[in-house]
Parts: C-alpha cells; sequence; structure tokens
C-alpha cells in the first residue's frame, strides 16, 4: 500500500441467506478521503460497512487497514481483528449510545476499557472531542436527555476516541433535519480535512455533494463507480 492508501478492500464476498450479498467488493479508500456508498434498500451496503471493520466476517477476500489485515479467518480475539478494529470507527445508525452512562463516560468508556487508558487521561481526552463536536456543555447528560442531533455528535466523539484512521458511517443524515444535517456534514467535512478517512452508506446526496466524496453504488452484490 502506498503511504497515502489507508484502507482497501479486495474482492469481498459475503453471503446471506443464500444471496450473494457482497460479490467480489473492492475499495480503496486514501487518507483524508470521504467516500459515499449509494445504491437500494436490501442490496448490503451496511453488510459492507461491517465487513470492513470486522464486525461480519466475509466468506472471502480481504479487508486490509494500515499494515493490518483480516479475512474469512479472522475471530475474535485475534491481534490482526483488534488492531483493525482500533484503526476503524464505526457510527451506527441508531447511534447505540449507553443509556446508563452519561455522555462523558460514553466517550471514555472504550479508551479506559480497551485501551487501557488512565481514567484522567480519558476524560481529558473525551472532553475535548465532545468540545470539538460541539457538545462539551452536555458532557453531565445522559443520552435520554440529549437532542437527535446531540446524541449524534456525542456517537462521533464516542467513535473518535480511539483516535481511527477511518470512520464509517450508517445513513449519518437519517435521523436529523436539514438543518442539523447541514451542521453534521460540515463537522464531518472538517474531520476529512484533519485526515480522517470517511465511508458513508447513504441515500441522501447531499452526503456526497458537501463532504466532495468519491460515489460507489452498491447493486446485486457489486459495486460500481458513480451515482447509478
Amino acid at each position: 500500500m502506498t503511504a497515502a492508501l489507508l484502507l482497501r478492500a479486495q474482492n469481498l464476498r459475503k453471503n446471506l441467506g443464500g444471496r450473494a450479498v457482497l460479490d467480489g467488493v473492492s475499495l480503496e479508500v486514501d487518507r483524508g478521503q470521504a467516500v459515499a456508498i449509494m445504491g437500494p434498500s436490501g442490496a448490503g451496503k451496511t453488510t459492507l460497512l461491517r465487513c470492513l471493520n470486522g464486525l461480519e466476517r466475509v466468506d472471502g477476500g480481504q479487508v486490509r487497514v494500515g499494515e493490518h489485515a483480516i479475512d474469512g479467518t479472522a475471530r475474535e480475539g485475534d491481534p490482526s481483528l483488534a488492531a483493525v478494529r482500533r484503526q476503524v470507527g464505526f457510527l451506527f445508525q441508531q447511534w447505540h449510545l449507553f443509556a446508563h452512562l452519561t455522555v462523558l463516560g460514553n466517550v471514555m468508556e472504550a479508551p479506559v476499557h480497551v485501551a487501557r487508558r488512565p481514567r484522567a487521561e480519558a476524560a481529558d481526552r473525551a472532553r475535548a472531542l465532545l468540545d470539538r463536536v460541539g457538545v462539551g456543555h452536555r458532557a453531565g447528560a445522559r443520552p435520554a436527555e440529549l437532542s437527535g442531533g446531540e446524541q449524534q455528535r456525542a456517537a462521533i466523539a464516542r467513535a473518535l476516541a480511539m483516535e481511527p484512521a477511518v470512520l464509517l458511517l450508517d445513513e449519518p443524515t437519517s435521523a436529523l433535519d436539514r438543518a442539523r444535517a447541514d451542521d453534521l456534514l460540515g463537522l464531518l467535512a472538517e474531520l476529512a480535512g484533519g485526515g480522517l478517512a470517511l465511508v458513508a452508506v447513504t441515500h441522501d446526496p447531499r452526503v456526497a455533494d458537501r463532504l466532495g466524496a468519491q460515489v460507489h453504488t452498491l447493486d446485486h452484490g457489486r459495486l460500481s463507480n458513480g451515482a447509478g
């Protein structure tokens, strides 16, 4: 891989219910690049994201992030799988914040319990991230006390807490009104400008437009250039 090339998926194959959801999908993403994955509902876009960070095991092919690679043999506990997940953050469509923790606690959780960072260090980093995404004043609140836009920003801070090189986003604007979606896309564009690679599954053409993203369409298991 070149110095700029960060993520490479090669010939990914994934079968679900006897159907080839991914049928030889390949994708390359550089540092600071934004990629938008579009296509019809049920085409396997979210499955592709989950395969890119090892939440789903592929049936064939390989995902390489930096110097680490995973394939269909990867199992929980494998050092290579853990290394890929630490470099590839995931912003889920439903955000999945822990309801029993404060916003600050949510952002600290992985650095403390996965990366084994000291609590004071993790707390300082979490507060800085919450300030960066615009919800530092909500650090002591529970997720249920936040608006949808605030919850999403808190989820972004949590995803960034492990200092990933790539951030995967599943329909990042689907639950937001136009103004909040525009605010979010401005933040994501700023993050990409700082070198973070973004891969977003979306039905919203504004995502690609605002991020200057390279657009791919996933349909019938194949990935093609352009919005289709």
